[in-house]
């Protein structure tokens, strides 16, 4: 790593870590028990530039490597320690790229910097009801009439979905089933016939979770996103950058579950002596450490590889998406590992709300399901290596 990316690094997480640990950290709880934060917080993210960080200048966004940009995530998730904030404050980051990627000059600049100015919020819209991984078979349909395209179907599951003001929504424009049919629109909020039912979840408590109903929903054809039949292309270049996030954060979150544990043991005393002097509990600590250690060095070499390719327009290298896939299982199972390891640290205060541990061991499994179950990520890693 040169100089100059490593002191970029090291300031942005900085100033990542001091907006965390003020703003956002000690909230968490009272969020959580609301079902939601305060919309404030995404003009504040904003107005420090995270909300513009990987999009371009002219939309008032700050290019970003992966390189740069996980620092950024690893910090929000270790010291926020809340993955329902960092779900929903940047959905925009899995409902907007393909916005930029692939809308017209019109609406992209319509919409993306009220976006990363912290006004809206944007969201992406592709599981349903009746399938999740096989998103080659949704049903939600978008028949065109004259200048628009008629939406009629449901999607579940859609972080930030209560209260997006841009939803990027796979539909089916084609006949049949299979993914050359699908395609990509772009469903302002207030769209008539839209309507939104919130959902009760394990863990992001503070994050608005819901199912969409689109019940003959009118969407310009002006927002189409790229052409009819782009749409499965465009919902799978976007998983690489959603799943190398899903994998920084876990990161965070399995230090912020080592940061608890170690202060933890250090503090309690059980049989005269504080608990890390027993050599069990600092067995578990540093096997904690292990392997946050090998997720560290995977991810920082995955994302070194994805910048790479993306300067030579190489967006979905195969053995590339193979390691993101893997990276990402790996990321989730070291936050699993941790989360359950700083409950059994702590014993029965790790059983209690409040604490760090709890909240972390609740949320891991959205994680490994999230952006592509594990069981899926393993098959994809399979195919793009060329072992079927």
């Amino acid at each position: 790593m040169d100089a100059e990316l490593q002191a970029d690094r090291a300031a942005l997480a900085d100033t990542v870590r001091r907006f965390a640990e003020s703003e956002i950290a000690p909230n968490v709880e009272t969020w959580d028990d609301a079902g939601e934060f305060p919309r404030a917080l995404y003009t504040r993210a904003a107005e420090l530039g995270l909300l513009g960080l990987g999009y371009p200048e002219a939309f008032g966004g700050t290019p970003a490597s992966y390189s740069l940009k996980l620092s950024a995530w690893i910090a929000l998730a270790r010291h926020g320690k809340s993955g329902g904030v960092l779900a929903s404050l940047f959905s925009h980051n899995i409902g907007l790229p393909p916005v930029v990627l692939h809308a017209s000059d019109e609406i992209r600049s319509e919409v993306v910097p009220s976006v990363l100015r912290g006004e809206k919020i944007a969201a992406l819209a592709i599981t349903e009801p009746g399938g999740g991984s096989d998103v080659a078979a949704l049903r939600t349909t978008a028949k065109r009439d004259g200048d628009h395209y008629v939406l009629n179907g449901e999607k579940t599951f859609i972080t930030s979905g209560m209260r997006a003001d841009w939803i990027t929504v796979a539909v089916r424009t084609g006949e049949g089933r299979g993914a050359g049919g699908i395609s990509m629109l772009l469903v302002p909020g207030n769209a008539p016939g839209l309507s939104r039912t919130r959902l009760a979840k394990m863990g992001w408590l503070c994050s608005d979770t819901a199912t969409l109903h689109f019940d003959n929903v009118r969407v310009p054809a002006r927002y189409l996103l790229g052409d009819e039949g782009s749409g499965f292309r465009i919902i799978m270049s976007n998983f690489n950058g959603e799943r190398i996030g899903i994998a920084a954060a876990s990161l965070g979150f399995a230090q912020a579950c080592l940061d608890e544990a170690l202060a933890w043991s250090r503090e309690r005393r059980t049989f005269g002596a504080a608990l890390i002097e027993h050599q069990a509990v600092r067995h578990k600590l540093v096997d904690m450490q292990m392997r946050i250690a090998s997720t560290e060095a995977w991810l920082e070499a995955v994302s070194a590889e994805g910048d790479v390719h993306e300067a030579a327009g190489r967006f979905n290298a195969p053995e590339w998406v193979a390691q993101v896939c893997m990276l990402k299982n790996h990321a989730t199972q070291t936050m699993q590992f941790c989360a359950d390891q700083a409950v059994q640290i702590l014993g029965g205060m790790g059983f209690m709300r409040g604490t760090v541990s709890e909240r972390i061991y609740r949320e891991v499994k959205v994680m490994m399901i999230g952006g592509g179950a594990e069981e899926i990520m393993k098959e994809l890693a399979a195919r793009q290596l060329g072992w079927l």
